[in-house]
C-alpha cells in the first residue's frame, strides 16, 4: 500500500512512518520546515495552507491512503483550511483519508465524550479542529477522523520535555491538578491509525488512552519513570490561574477499542518504571499535533 503522511516530520508523524515501513507500506511524507530523520522514504516539502500544491503533490504522488497528522496549534490556516485543502484533494483522486483530529474540540462541560458527541470549542485550536471536522465529513463523508488526546512519546514530546525542565529547575512553573486529560503513547496513536487506514471502517473513532490523570498525575509518572525528583514538581489548579482552556476532557475509546487490535494503553501502564528514554530527545513542533 502506498501511504502519504503528511505532518511526517512531527513526533506523530515520524513514528507513523516508521510504523508503516516496518509493515512495508511504499511511504510518502510531507515536511514544512525540513526533512524528517526517517532514512528510505520519499520526503517531500509541503505547506497545506496552499491548495494548489495540495492539490499538486497529491495527484503527482498518488497515494491509496492519505494520514492527515499535520497541526500548527496557533495557526487557523493550517489547522482548518489546510485539512479542508487535503480533502478536496483526497476526494478528488478517490484515495482514502485518515484525518488527525484532537480533544481539544470540546469544552471539558460534560466531561466524558465518546463518538457520537458533537464539537463544543472554547479555544481557538479546538475550534480549528472542529471545522476541519466539519469540512472533512462533507467533503470525504467515507474518510476516518480519529480524536486523539496528550501525546506522549519516550521523552520527545513537549510535556515530557516541560517535567524534565521543571524537575531540573530549568523551567519555573507548575503542573495543573485539575487538567484531566486521556494520555496516549505515540507508538500505539500511530499503530491505531495504520490499522485503521488498511481497514474497511469510516466515521468517528476516538483513539486515546485507558487512563484519565491530571497533567500533574502524568508528569509524576513521568519523573518518576526518568528517575527525576518528583518533589520539584510543584501542583496547582488551572481554575485558579485564569488561564483558558477546557479542563477535564476524557475521550471514551471504548468503541474504537473494540475494533482494534491495537492495544491503547494507559498511562500507569506505558509510564511504568523501567521503560526511561536515555534522554529528553528534541521534538520537531513544526507539523506536530498540540492536544
Amino acid at each position: 500500500m502506498r501511504i502519504l503522511v503528511i505532518g511526517g516530520s512531527g513526533l506523530l508523524g515520524s513514528e507513523l512512518v516508521r510504523r508503516s515501513l516496518a509493515t512495508s507500506h511504499e511511504i510518502v511524507a510531507t515536511y514544512f520546515t525540513r526533512p524528517g530523520e526517517v532514512n528510505g522514504i520519499d520526503w517531500r516539502p509541503l505547506d497545506v495552507r496552499r491548495r494548489q500544491d495540495v492539490a499538486a503533490l497529491i495527484g503527482a504522488s498518488r497515494p491509496e491512503v492519505i494520514i492527515n497528522a499535520a497541526a500548527r496549534q496557533a495557526d487557523w490556516a493550517t489547522a482548518a483550511d489546510g485539512a479542508a485543502h487535503v480533502a478536496v484533494a483526497a476526494a478528488a483522486a478517490g484515495t482514502r483519508l485518515v484525518h488527525v483530529s484532537s480533544d481539544a474540540i470540546f469544552s471539558g462541560t460534560r466531561i466524558r465524550y465518546d463518538e457520537r458527541c458533537v464539537p463544543d470549542p472554547i479555544t481557538p485550536y479546538g475550534a480549528a479542529k472542529a471545522a476541519a471536522e466539519t469540512a472533512i465529513k462533507a467533503i470525504c463523508p467515507d474518510a476516518v477522523i480519529a480524536r486523539t488526546s496528550l501525546i506522549i512519546g519516550d521523552g520527545r514530546s513537549p510535556h515530557e520535555r516541560l517535567v524534565h525542565a521543571l524537575a531540573t529547575g530549568q523551567r519555573q512553573g507548575m503542573l495543573f491538578t485539575d487538567d484531566v486529560r486521556c494520555p496516549v503513547h505515540v507508538a500505539d496513536l500511530a499503530a491505531a491509525l495504520v490499522e485503521l487506514a488498511r481497514s474497511a471502517h469510516t466515521g468517528m473513532h476516538h483513539v486515546a488512552g485507558a487512563d484519565a490523570i491530571s497533567r500533574y498525575e502524568l508528569g509524576l509518572l513521568i519523573a518518576q519513570r526518568d528517575g527525576l525528583d518528583t518533589s520539584a514538581l510543584t501542583c496547582g489548579r488551572r481554575a485558579d490561574t485564569g488561564t483558558p482552556g477546557p479542563l477535564d476532557v476524557r475521550l471514551d475509546s471504548t468503541a474504537t477499542q473494540q475494533r482494534l487490535q491495537t492495544t491503547l494503553r494507559g498511562a500507569q501502564q506505558f509510564l511504568r518504571p523501567g521503560n526511561s528514554p536515555t534522554a529528553p530527545a528534541r521534538a520537531r513542533a513544526d507539523e506536530e499535533p498540540v492536544t
